[in-house]
């Protein structure tokens, strides 16, 4: 997966992160601080970044009808991932449902081949197809909810505003912000403007 920010492939207009932990995680990261998948380019670019596909794989095909499928996944991700599974909740059972649905079809077929340096790289057997994506996202959502420990590292951000959910693999599992150069810097700013305004006063 890569982590980062993909500036390369997106304009400044729809920054996208891989900073999560996890593919799914990622995708649902790209409703803040405003909806990044408002068109087909940002989001053949967030398919690259996310490492869904190899670099210079073929997205010609993801268009404007991808975007349903996408953001539909990404809802059902968030119901999943916020508050404890319930059998009892028919949202959560719903979210469920259609995820497990998405996942029965098989994702890219990946294989190796020899890039001009002479080094094997990956490669998909031709250009993917939106469900093959839909099916990878949704296998790594299975994967997340049935492993226990990565479940438990689930956590939202406590920045102000902030809806980012990631996996905190942190020592002592205590990182606080989904990025410390963003929400956790917010937060040290803040902090210090409250000293300054209680030391004038």
């Amino acid at each position: 997966m890569a982590l980062g920010t993909a500036t390369a492939t997106a304009s400044a207009s729809y920054e996208l992160r891989f900073d999560s932990g996890r593919i799914c995680l990622d995708l649902l990261a790209t409703t803040h601080p405003e909806e990044r998948l408002d068109s087909a380019e940002p989001l053949r670019a967030w398919i690259t970044g996310s490492g869904l596909v190899p670099a210079g794989t073929p997205l010609a095909a993801a268009d404007a009808s991808w975007l349903v499928g996408f953001r539909e996944l990404r809802g059902h991700i968030g119901q999943l991932v916020r508050g404890e599974p319930s059998r009892d909740s028919r949202p959560f059972g719903i979210a469920l449902a259609r995820v497990n649905e998405l996942a029965r079809t098989a994702p890219p077929v990946p294989h190796a081949v020899w890039d001009p340096g002479g080094s094997l790289v990956r490669a998909l057997e031709g250009p993917p197809a939106c469900a093959e994506l839909l099916a990878s996202i949704a296998r790594d959502t299975v994967e997340l909810l049935t492993d226990s420990a990565a479940r438990a590292s689930i956590r939202e951000c406590e920045g102000d505003n902030c809806p980012i959910v990631y996996l905190d693999t942190s020592r002592g599992r205590r990182r606080r912000w989904c990025s410390s150069e963003v929400c956790g810097n917010r937060e040290r700013v803040a902090r210090h403007r409250r000293r300054a305004a209680l030391a004038r006063a």
